[in-house]
């Protein structure tokens, strides 16, 4: 591989639109907030998402070298090749890379909040990397003391949509948002349950208290199941009964398209079971799918019926 093919397999393109759709989304319902669409606090969004999403997936991959070494060594034929173990990059290359996507960062968000009269947007991209550092890295490492889930779930489905509606809009927490918040958290959470399956037995002989090493694939894979169902009904509850919500022709189409992906993941469900990889794999597959294509179609619609002033 040549230098720069290894760095873009360490920051693992495929998995970006796991923080790229909820910053969407959060721009989407700052620009209906506003009733215009800010292009500089757009091009701040992508520029921030970018060293955003590298420090996230440089600095993982240096906090899990042990687990994911672990891992490769149980099940050599079981899952991809790992940026460090298998020697694709050194670590401290990617623990320098990592906090200094971080440094940029946070440098984005100051000078952004300068000129686009945002003071809260540093204080907003500082909280998005504390909570990634509290759950991936020394001394508190959440992911392996207990609670990473939980606090994945605050970091894609809450923080982040945050700070880009903030730099939208200039308010931290439009009407829409917070109608809306609660389903996107849910399937934040489904993500960040399902994510753990397929590391279950290299999680618990590394020491890691994940919700599937305690509960269980069986039990996981229902919670995330439940959780994806009562996201997409959390968005149709807040259209019908919330005052202050996108009306049902935004939310209908997105819970319409994500329920198909959703009923293909029960019918994949029997077969992820522990160890299953390639079965898992197709799993979270349907699972990302109704997530995302859910959550990219109510953003869409957010934005154009909130440009249009139908609100």
């Amino acid at each position: 591989m040549s230098p720069l093919a290894r760095w873009w397999y360490a920051l693992k393109p495929a998995s970006w639109p796991k923080v790229l759709v909820p910053a969407l989304f959060g721009q989407a319902v700052g620009a209906a907030a506003a009733g215009h669409l800010s292009l500089g606090a757009l091009v701040f969004g992508v520029l921030w998402m970018v060293a955003d999403v590298s420090f996230v997936v440089l600095l993982n991959d240096w906090g899990d070298r042990e687990v994911d070494a672990l891992k490769r060594r149980m099940f050599p034929q079981g899952c991809s090749p790992k940026t460090i173990p298998d020697g694709i990059l050194p670590a401290g290359a990617l623990l320098a890379a990592g906090l200094g996507a971080g440094a940029v960062a946070l440098l984005l968000a100051w000078g952004a909040g300068v000129v686009l009269g945002r003071p809260l947007l540093l204080p907003l991209a500082a909280s998005g990397l504390l909570v990634f550092a509290v759950y991936t890295l020394p001394p508190l490492r959440l992911n392996y003391r207990g609670g990473g889930e939980l606090l994945e779930m605050v970091g894609v489905g809450g923080v982040l949509p945050t700070l880009h509606a903030y730099a939208q809009c200039g308010q931290w927490a439009p009407a829409w948002w917070v109608s809306l918040a609660p389903g996107l958290l849910a399937l934040s959470l489904s993500s960040a349950l399902a994510s753990g399956l397929s590391d279950e037995e290299s999680d618990r002989a590394g020491g890691k208290r994940t919700f599937t090493t305690v509960l269980g694939n069986a039990v996981v894979r229902r919670s995330a199941e439940v959780s994806l169902f009562v996201g997409v009904l959390l968005w149709l509850a807040a259209s019908c009964l919330a005052e202050d919500a996108p009306p049902l022709v935004v939310v209908v189409p997105a819970v319409v398209l994500a329920l198909p992906f959703a009923m293909r993941l029960v019918g994949r469900s029997p077969s992820a079971v522990t160890n299953a990889f390639g079965a898992q794999s197709a799993y979270k597959g349907e699972l990302h799918r109704a997530i995302w294509w859910g959550t990219f179609v109510l953003s869409v619609l957010v934005l154009v019926v909130g440009l249009g002033g139908w609100k």
